[in-house]
């Protein structure tokens, strides 16, 4: 099963402080790749809830062009992407793990693209992140 979001049943926005302490020891993770996503030029942070029952999640944007969406849950977090076509190829002739490349195998496919999920836990976790974040941008 999937680890749920943090803030499922909150009406407002979460705290740092609070995001932190949800994070428990992934919170480092966050940091660092929000910082990393700066550094690539996705600097725009856009803190939304659907509805109290889906949580928070922080959409990491370059201009109104949204890259991923990250999703904090206790003790880790979710990174999701949208990929259309074009990132997809290119994300199968990249160097991603077989995990990924099987993520990306049965990711559910919408209008607007391919939907891919990633739970981060540990640094590891953060190499396909980043990857498939330099895909997205150049795609």
């Amino acid at each position: 099963m999937e680890d749920q979001n943090a803030f499922i049943g909150r009406k407002d926005l979460p705290s740092g402080a609070e995001i932190t302490a949800a994070l428990g020891p992934s919170a480092d993770l966050w940091n660092q790749l929000l910082e990393w996503m700066a550094e690539q030029g996705v600097s725009i942070q856009d803190w939304q809830s659907i509805s109290p029952k889906y949580g928070w999640a922080v959409r990491l944007k370059i201009k109104k062009r949204t890259i991923v969406y990250l999703g904090p849950c206790t003790g880790c977090f979710r990174a999701s992407f949208v990929l259309g076509d074009r990132a997809i190829a290119v994300a199968r002739q990249s160097d991603l793990s077989i995990a990924t490349l099987k993520l990306l195998d049965e990711a559910p496919r919408y209008a607007e693209g391919t939907g891919v999920r990633l739970m981060v836990k540990t640094a590891k976790d953060l190499v396909s992140v980043r990857k498939l974040a330099l895909i997205k941008i150049a795609n």
